[in-house]
């Protein structure tokens, strides 16, 4: 865990539940030697790079916080460099919850999952929006999804604050069969087609 992620998620009243609890002096520790952990090094943006979803929490104006799911192809959400991503906010509901909030707090914590490989990775950022202007007409074609029908109405620019890597706890047998579900059915297609091609040649062979 990196110094700034206990920066601004270690408040005074969580350290005293940490005290309580006897794992202050391990975090305390954690703190006195980790890294700043204030910049995305190779191993988050590969693991950003394979997402195709994340959850984004943003805070309302009357204090409720607010997760939406966002998803699309892997790496639509893009690492522009180790403090900066941005993807293209595409036009679905029209609600705009998430960006009615962030008029009022620009602050967001993104929470990006690998369920088969047990791994989450936490992110606390500011975001900076861009729409109808020269920075927006220069972002979105880069950040372009391709998928058909999408309507990309600005480009959300995060600036990250700090990250944490949550350990592999808590995953059920049903979310990971739930991931796992399509291999199984590419390799019971595969193996159907096997036989049919042992079937076949076993047949040529007798004639």
């Amino acid at each position: 865990m990196g110094r700034r992620f206990q920066e601004l998620a270690f408040t005074p009243l969580v350290q005293q539940e940490q005290q309580k609890h006897g794992s202050r002096e391990q975090y305390q520790r954690a703190y006195d030697h980790g890294k700043a952990g204030d910049s995305l090094g190779p191993q988050e943006q590969a693991f950003i790079a394979a997402r195709d979803s994340f959850y984004m929490a943003s805070v309302s104006e009357t204090g409720w916080p607010y997760i939406q799911h966002r998803g699309g192809p892997a790496g639509f959400l893009h690492v522009l460099d180790p403090k900066l991503l941005a993807f293209a906010d595409l036009r679905c509901n029209m609600q705009y919850v998430s960006l009615g909030n962030l008029e009022h707090d620009q602050r967001v914590a993104l929470f990006l999952m690998d369920y088969p490989h047990q791994t989450r990775l936490k992110i606390l950022g500011r975001v900076e929006i861009h729409e109808n202007d020269a920075r927006a007409a220069e972002l979105l074609p880069q950040l372009a999804t391709g998928e058909k029908g999408a309507v990309a109405e600005r480009a959300m620019l995060i600036h990250v604050e700090a990250f944490d890597w949550n350990c592999p706890q808590h995953y059920t047998l049903e979310e990971l069969q739930e991931s796992l579900e399509p291999v199984r059915k590419r390799l019971e297609a595969l193996e159907a087609e096997n036989a049919e091609l042992r079937r076949k040649i076993a047949e040529r062979t007798k004639l």
